[in-house]
């Protein structure tokens, strides 16, 4: 079973009493909980005595890929299938969903001097740097925030070697999963997410995000872990404008997800503002129509 949402649609909380149900444990499939240090700011779920697995698991010194996340996410899924017969995979970064779900067939390696000099043209004009990967790899472009620095950069550097980062055919359905999979997206409408995520940033202040990034950032920090949203708003705004700009972060975020799930071949669409028990039963609803 595979949930996936925008943020603030209440994933989490979904994926956790789903895998209750159904004896099992919940998988993440998010490239920014993967980082230990950063719980607050990174939203890493907390279900009570059942850690979900693959949250917290690298420093954030640690350059991490999705090459890297996919052979574990693979191990643990393999684990829970054995075990229980079923396995929750839950995220809102669409190519880690992917990667947890299927083989992918990932792109090249390239040298480190082409990375650096895709990484300097963006850094000097960003749009100047999304319009060349439009005009060189088009499919990429579409699959890439404009915003998303890393992304744009790894598309760019890959078109240089003939490579890509759009899969030459989508091999997250049919015979390409590995296991047979029920996939749902969290429907919640957009004015809602907006006020979940307006509430959930305040939260997070609350908590002590404030504390926690500073004190991850007096120690080193890879330039992958350093995408988290709201790291440098944090670090270098004070609190109120940092709250404003992480909630319209936020906000254009949680619509490039949606985007991302108009995309994925089969998904169930469910109704995420009832509560999450309901929104359980009918995700198993679906699950048994299959």
């Amino acid at each position: 079973m595979a949930v996936f949402g925008p943020t603030a649609s209440g994933k989490s909380a979904v994926a956790d009493a789903l895998a209750d149900r159904l004896d099992t444990e919940v998988v993440s499939a998010d490239a920014m909980q993967v980082y230990r240090g950063l719980p607050i700011l990174t939203n890493q779920p907390s279900r009570q005595g059942v850690p979900t697995r693959l949250v917290g698991i690298w420093p954030l010194s640690h350059a991490g890929s999705v090459g890297e996340y996919e052979p574990l996410a693979h191990e643990a899924i393999d684990e829970l299938v054995a075990a229980s017969g079923h396995a929750v995979v839950a995220g809102g970064t669409g190519l880690y969903l992917r990667a947890a779900l299927a083989k992918l067939e990932l792109p090249p390696t390239v040298e480190p001097a082409v990375r650096q000099r895709w990484d300097d043209a963006y850094a000097a004009d960003a749009t100047a740097a999304y319009a060349a990967l439009e005009a060189r790899d088009p499919r990429a472009a579409a699959l890439v925030h404009p915003n998303d620095r890393r992304r744009v950069v790894r598309a760019l550097e890959l078109s240089d070697v003939g490579g890509s980062l759009a899969p030459d055919r989508d091999r997250l359905w049919g015979e390409q999963t590995r296991y047979p999979t029920v996939i749902v997206g969290l429907d919640v409408p957009a004015a809602e997410l907006d006020r979940r995520i307006a509430a959930r940033t305040a939260e997070m202040f609350e908590r002590g995000v404030v504390d926690e990034v500073c004190s991850a950032l007096a120690g080193p920090v890879s330039k992958t872990a350093e995408k988290a949203l709201g790291l440098r708003e944090v670090a270098e705004l004070d609190p109120d404008q940092a709250m404003q700009r992480i909630v319209a972060r936020t906000r254009q975020y949680a619509a490039y997800q949606r985007k991302w799930m108009r995309r994925i071949p089969g998904l169930v669409m469910v109704d995420a503002t009832r509560p999450v028990a309901e929104v359980v039963d009918a995700i198993l609803e679906v699950a048994r129509a299959r």
